[in-house]
This record gives C-alpha cells, structure tokens and sequence, in this order.
C-alpha cells in the first residue's frame, strides 16, 4: 500500500487525533455488536505501547446536528473501550471547545479519550473548515482508522487531516483501513481466479455499479436477495408480491442481454405469503404466483451457488440471500456463510464479506473468524467495488 502507516510515525510524547468508526448499535445504553470498536484495538494499542496518546472521534447513527442528544451518545462505548484496553478512557460530552481541549491537553502519555459524536455538529457532515481546525487542534498526527466512512468528505475525515498536513503534521492510515483497502482493491485488481462475487440485498439500484465493474473482472456474478426479483421481472418472469424496483427492470434486462454469461440467477424460491416465520410456505421454480412474496433463494438454488463458491479462488460476498433474520428464511444466506468459510478453510480461498448485513449475517452464523477478511464499512465496500478512489485516503501522507 502507498500510504503511510501509524507504523511509520514516531509518536512517542504526541496526541494522535484518530477517527474511528465507533458506529454501533446501542440500545438502552447496552452496546449490541462491539466488532467495530474492537477492530479498532490493534492500532490504538499500537500507539499507546509506544508511548503515544490517542484522542478517539466517531459519529453515531443520524442525530439532528443541532447538540447533544443522550440516544446518539458514545458514552456507552467508552465504557467499553476501556474494559477491552484495561485502562480508564476519559469521555468528553462534546468533540470540540473548552472542555475538550483541556481534557486532551490534560492527558499523559499512553492516555486515551472518547469525543462525544461529531455528528452533534451540522458542520462535521458539511465539511466545515472552521469546526475541521478545531478538531485538527487536539493532535500532533492524524490517523484515518474508520474505512466505514472513508467515503464521505466530512470534517472529520477530510477537512481536519488536511488542516493538519497544512499545519506540517503527519496524517497517516490505521492498521484497520489499510487492512480494508488491501483487500478490496487488491480483490478487483489482481484476484486468484476463479473470482466468484456473491451479490444480495434489496435493492438492485445499489448494486449496479457494482455488478458493471465486477462483471468485467469476476468469473461468474451470482445474484440473490430482493434484488434478484427485478432480474425475473426482466426475464418476462411473474414475481408475484416479491419486491420490485420498476425502474430499473430496463438496466436489468441490459445487463442480461450484455454479461448473461456470467450472471447467475437463482433457479428456484423460498416463498410465504405473508412476512411472518410462520407463514404459509412454498419453493417455487419459475413463476412466482400472486399473494405470495419470495423471501429466500430455494434449496436447488443454494446448490448452484455453493458449488460456483467451493471451487473459488476469490470470493467477495456484498448482500444477504433473503430475510435471513428470520427463519426459515435464512437458509440460503447461512449456506452461503458456511460454503464462503469452507472454501477458505479448505483450499486457502481469498475470502472476503463486503460489510453491512454481509457483515452482520456472518457473524451471526458463526462464520466470521473463518473468512479471510470481514469489512467494517458497507457503503464504503460497495463504492471501493465500484473502482472508486477516496478523497479522505487520497490525501494521506504517501510512504
């Protein structure tokens, strides 16, 4: 990788201002997937044991912009960072003013801080330059550890490692994003072949950039999810309730007509005829009948797309194969979980899960510590696979 590492600085007596992607669910105060936070650990520690300090910002789920609000605050995870680095975190209630920068500039070394979400201010996500330099006033070097937003031009992400390379302080990556890019880019750069991508979700408008670049580069595309259904409808098939996305049923047909050779459709569904476990239920091959709804890929299709992943050599999966968070409709997305760590496990396959409810599926069958890589971000997946650059990466100091 070009970019330099938090490896690369000497930070022994400096403040390293890090952005983290702290973006977890939290319910009650009680912290529901703490994979990001504790993805995050390696290059703090790496810091604090060589004698650095770390100020640690993050947003967290879309408040109003306009001041603290106690359902978006990250108090609960400081809490947790310190259990997980066995050290007292000091928590701010704010990410820039008096009261922070006398917190920071009370630190000694190898101490941490958790800023309050810098989403409480309408200038982190409008890029403010002002409110940028203020953030960019807490460190002596930047480090970009939140692949989950590196997508977006915020303060935090864009605006401050500027300010602070202009002020002549390094602004490098975290072990985290190099890691992510590492993955991603080298997977649609120079991947092992065969090199089969697995795309679900709901929508196929989200996905589409994705598929035009991945087509070009993949061996074969399988395609699942709520998405698949816009590809029956452009086939001429009946989808019956099955979630449709109309206007694009046109872009589907073209890529049909254009890479059908690489494009894998499911052969068969899992329908019900209400959204409830306990539905009526039946697999339909072909035409889906009215008042019924496809909610998983079918036990043929499964078959298919297990046998396309055991022979990979890459594998990069972005999207659940149907509503996997409810059973019996989570059969095909836990197939494909389990057939992505057998090849993996079994001939060394380059594996990697793409983020968001990926992500999420993953770890909840069980999967994720046998995969290769599993992404923090899931915008930011879907865009890198789209061969898009990151101005907030970019920008970072060059090795």
């Amino acid at each position: 990788m070009a970019k330099k590492t938090i490896a690369d600085i000497d930070v022994a007596g400096k403040t390293v201002l890090m952005r983290v992607d702290f973006n977890v669910p939290i319910k009650d105060g009680v912290i529901g997937d703490d994979r990001r936070v504790r993805m995050a650990l390696e290059t703090i520690n790496n810091v604090l044991s060589r004698g650095g300090s770390v100020v640690c910002m993050s947003h967290l789920g879309r408040p109003a912009g306009t001041g603290y609000e106690a359902d978006y605050s990250l108090e609960p995870v400081a809490g947790l960072l310190g259990k997980l680095l066995g050290k007292p975190v000091a928590f701010v209630k704010d990410c820039v003013g008096d009261e922070v920068e006398r917190v920071v500039g009370a630190m000694d070394a190898g101490g941490v801080t958790l800023l309050d979400n810098l989403r409480f201010h309408n200038a982190e996500k409008k890029g403010d330059e002002g409110f940028a330099k203020q953030l960019a006033g807490l460190g002596d070097v930047y480090c970009n550890n939140a692949f989950g937003t590196c997508h977006r031009e915020h303060a935090s992400m864009y605006a401050a490692p500027k300010a602070m390379k202009e002020a002549g302080k390094p602004a490098v990556v975290g072990f985290l994003v190099e890691k992510e890019i590492q993955y991603l880019q080298e997977a649609i750069s120079s991947p092992k072949h065969p090199f089969v991508a697995i795309l679900g979700g709901a929508k196929v408008s989200d996905k589409i950039p994705v598929i035009t670049n991945l087509v070009n580069i993949c061996d074969k595309v399988l395609i699942g999810g709520g998405m698949a259904y816009t590809f029956f409808k452009a086939m001429g098939q009946e989808i019956g309730d099955s979630l449709l996305q109309a206007d694009f049923v046109d872009t589907a047909k073209q890529l049909l007509d254009d890479y059908g050779d690489k494009l894998v459709l499911p052969v068969d569904t899992h329908c019900g005829n209400r959204f409830a476990s306990d539905c009526d239920k039946q697999v339909v091959s072909g035409n889906i009948p009215e008042g019924w709804e496809g909610y998983d890929i079918g036990p043929s299709s499964i078959k298919v797309f297990c046998e396309a992943i055991r022979d990979a050599q890459t594998v990069l999966w972005n999207g659940p194969m149907g509503v996997f968070e409810m059973p019996p409709f989570d059969a095909g997305t836990r197939a494909v979980a389990e057939a992505i760590a057998g090849a993996t496990k079994g001939h060394g396959a380059t594996t990697i899960i793409g983020g968001g409810d990926s992500a999420a599926a993953i770890e909840q069958f069980g999967f994720a510590d046998e995969v290769s890589h599993v992404s923090t971000g899931g915008g930011a997946s879907l865009e890198m696979l789209e061969g898009k650059k990151f101005a907030s990466v970019e920008l970072l100091d060059e090795k």
